[in-house]
């Protein structure tokens, strides 16, 4: 009996793909850098060394929060590319840099000046976190990496974040310049190129604020002596 060897395979012609596994597991394993890759490259904005990644502000933009009920009460006065951020119970929105610095006295003209308020204003040489940029590029950054493609969604008296982490409701648009898009002083009358008003969007966030502290206020039990 005759046995027969067979010949050896010969090896494919097709050039084969470069694997992209060595970049997809420096992703998992600095899933950060992602996230600060999104933001200097494909937004152009500044962040701050170290994990996690925080957004520098006072530069491009200002940041105002307020409770999210409150909040999205004041979303009709932006425009759809306004960036607005929630964690938790709390939203985050973006307005024109100075914004912070203008805030008190605006409160003042607005005559709500004289109470407490639950609005929070952060600008120049401060910082705010980082939120999950959307789509692929959302990496595990301040989280579990978990958050579903809803979890920037918030309804009135709502929360929306993954596990705390903040997370975009309106995220900004790579390649467009998001100073035309925040809400400005320099809007008020009519002014500032077709920039939200920022007048219109502070009184209605401290209106809010101020229904959300009373209503918070009857909520709670008297207490006796």
């Amino acid at each position: 009996m005759v046995s027969t060897v067979p010949f050896p395979r010969r090896p494919s012609d097709a050039p084969r793909r470069p694997s992209d596994a060595p970049r997809r597991a420096a992703a998992a394993v600095r899933p950060d850098e992602t996230v600060r890759h999104w933001y200097e490259n494909e937004l152009g904005w500044a962040t701050v060394p170290g994990t996690p990644v925080d957004l520098l502000t006072g530069l491009r933009f200002d940041v105002l929060e307020v409770p999210a009920e409150a909040g999205y009460a004041a979303l009709r006065h932006l425009r759809p590319g306004s960036p607005v951020a929630v964690r938790a119970d709390r939203m985050r929105l973006f307005v024109a840099a100075g914004s912070a610095e203008e805030l008190p006295g605006l409160l003042d003209w607005l005559e709500w000046g004289s109470l407490a308020l639950d609005l929070g204003a952060t600008g120049s040489g401060g910082r705010v976190e980082a939120p999950l940029p959307p789509g692929p590029a959302r990496g595990t950054h301040g989280g579990s990496g978990e958050a579903g493609a809803d979890a920037g969604e918030v309804t009135p008296g709502g929360a929306a974040g993954s596990q705390g982490a903040a997370v975009w409701l309106r995220p900004p648009e790579p390649g467009c310049e998001v100073e035309s898009s925040l809400p400005t002083l320099s809007a008020l009358g009519g002014g500032g190129g077709g920039a939200p008003d920022l007048v219109r969007l502070v009184e209605t966030m401290a209106s809010e604020c101020h229904r959300v502290r009373l209503r918070r206020g009857c909520a709670q039990p008297l207490a006796f002596s």
